[in-house]
């Protein structure tokens, strides 16, 4: 079969997407075997990879390269998109306690690489190369290397070391992160699943529940005024949603008139309810959503493009339908349906009032599950394209005499982030299905590990067994696990960081997304790709910046 030996031994796009497709399955198996209850989950590619790469399976380097960068973009973006609309609430949680971390654990690597260098005897560009192979950073070593161009005496064989210390460090670069999440689980005798129990409730704890109450006008002064002009109503994030009198239940709208006896249904926090009790009157059993009315509620979702970033004060439906918007469900959370709330794909809302008019409603919100679930593909191009630009743009930092750049991993994730929070610019919507973010990022980090793994295959045996490179990767290891094991022992230990977010923190201080992969694999939770997210743009500058440093101070 001639043909089949030359479709895998060739230089073709068929034989590359063939290698590719063979290295991420058996990859993904391999992944899916456990071993004391503990499986590689998507770290098996690599290896696959590897193993694929030393029995001289190729493909051709522009496609490999491609795939590669690629592969990256769509995991770090997907990434962005899915924490980027909760981003700024982690931040104001934990972001200066996270970033502190992660700057901690970079500036270790120094210090570890600099030992190396005067203690274990290694050159500063092997050096400097291993603190990126250490380390999963590929932008250092691309700094680290334009950087020694720079130096006095530079060779073009003095090129090639920076790249040989990065290839033997980079697996345990890897296997490292993953045995360090391994290990703080052990010595901490930490339960995950309690751990996204303990996360969730602090999240829960944080989002104050709505309830309702319904309220009877004693108060004498509130006789014959309009809702609108309810004292303290406006900023107490009260929704008024039903009004009794004589008997009849309505739809509240802001200009009813109320009088004595008229029973109000409230919805807001028990504190606001409370206050609000206190101006009204005094709370009655009376429920009005028991009462027989032509009011119904019902659930709509927000998929029209030309609501999305309105507010509900703006869109005034409570003045031209007979319909009262209470409740607002976005991702896992319920808020009050405020007038300054502003509407973003995919929220829920809870509509109160006459049949018709929500009906009229519905088709204004859009109110489409067929919608819902299908991806807006334009502008997933349009945010990679601006995230490569984003990427690409060089950072000048003072004392630093070659620009910074955030990269192909960097540019994307930060771009997503921003794009996910606005939602919507023109007709262009940053809104994707949880199916569509959770297959994307899947083939993202399969296609990324299979290439570095096939491109690192060929010469990580010989690297090892030739010349130094066991001591080489032994030093290398030092880098990895120490900065790492000193992340871990000070957040669980003194800082009481939950073992989900140490997780995120320490593939984040990497700015590593197979380690990312691993925790999200090993932890159903979103835990780890916030703390990722939080701490990835420091740390992707301080790798860079620390990496060109080294190079510039070390080889004077």
């Amino acid at each position: 079969m001639p043909w089949l030996l030359e479709l895998i031994h060739g230089e073709s796009v068929a034989t590359a997407v063939l290698m590719l497709g063979l290295v991420a399955a058996s990859g993904l198996a391999l992944g899916s075997v456990r071993v004391f209850g503990i499986s590689l989950g998507i770290a098996g590619v690599l290896f696959s990879g590897l193993l694929f790469g030393h029995f001289k399976f190729t493909v051709n380097k522009e496609v490999l390269e491609f795939a590669r960068e690629f592969g990256l973009i769509l995991f770090v973006y997907t990434i962005g998109v899915q924490v980027g609309p909760g981003i700024l609430s982690s931040l104001r949680r934990e972001g200066l306690p996270m970033n502190l971390l992660a700057a901690g654990s970079v500036l270790a690597g120094v210090l570890v690489t600099v030992l190396i260098v005067f203690v274990g005897k290694v050159d500063v560009p092997v050096a400097v190369g291993m603190f990126s192979g250490a380390t999963t950073n590929t932008p250092s070593l691309a700094a680290a290397q334009s950087a020694l161009r720079q130096v006095d005496g530079y060779t073009e064989e003095m090129s090639k070391l920076p790249g040989l210390g990065y290839a033997v460090a980079y697996p345990f670069g890897i296997i490292g992160i993953i045995l360090t999440m391994l290990l703080t689980r052990i010595v901490f005798r930490i339960n995950p699943k309690r751990e996204g129990e303990v996360l969730k409730q602090q999240m829960e704890r944080e989002i104050v529940p709505l309830t309702r109450a319904n309220f009877e006008i004693a108060n004498t002064n509130l006789d014959g005024i309009l809702i609108k002009d309810l004292p303290g109503l406006k900023n107490s994030g009260i929704v008024v949603s039903r009004v009794m009198h004589q008997n009849q239940v309505a739809v509240a709208q802001a200009d009813t008139r109320l009088a004595l006896g008229d029973v109000l249904l409230a919805v807001g926090t028990k504190d606001a309810l409370d206050t609000f009790r206190l101006i009204v009157g005094k709370e009655t059993p009376v429920d009005l959503v028991r009462i027989a009315s032509k009011i119904t509620t019902k659930r709509l979702i927000v998929t029209k493009k030309s609501v999305i970033g309105k507010t509900l004060e703006e869109l005034a439906i409570g003045e031209r339908f007979e319909v009262r918007i209470t409740r607002l469900m976005r991702a896992s959370f319920e808020l009050t349906a405020s007038p300054g709330v502003k509407l973003q794909f995919g929220d829920t809302v809870l509509a109160v009032g006459d049949p018709d008019d929500i009906e009229e409603v519905a088709k204004e919100l859009g109110n489409s599950l067929k919608r819902l679930n299908h991806p807006e593909i334009v502008p997933i191009f349009v945010g990679i394209a601006l995230g490569v630009i984003v990427g690409s743009y060089p950072i000048s930092v003072p004392g630093i005499p070659s620009a910074v750049k955030l990269g192909l991993a960097g540019g994307p994730l930060l771009v997503a982030i921003v794009l996910s929070r606005i939602g919507r610019i023109g007709p262009l919507v940053w809104y994707m299905p949880e199916s569509a973010i959770f297959l994307m990022r899947e083939i993202g980090i399969a296609l990324f590990l299979a290439c570095v793994g096939l491109k690192s295959g060929d010469r990580f045996v010989e690297t090892l067994v030739q010349g130094s490179g066991l001591y080489w990767m032994a030093l290398a290891v030092l880098i990895t696990i120490v900065p790492l094991l000193l992340t871990a022992l000070v957040a669980r230990m003194f800082m009481k960081v939950n073992y989900l977010s140490i997780c995120g923190l320490l593939a984040g201080s990497m700015t590593d997304p197979p380690a990312l992969a691993f925790a999200c694999t090993a932890n159903d939770s979103e835990a780890p790709m916030v703390a990722y997210a939080t701490v990835y743009p420091l740390t992707m500058i301080l790798r860079v910046i620390s990496a060109q440093i080294m190079v510039l101070l070390l080889m004077r």
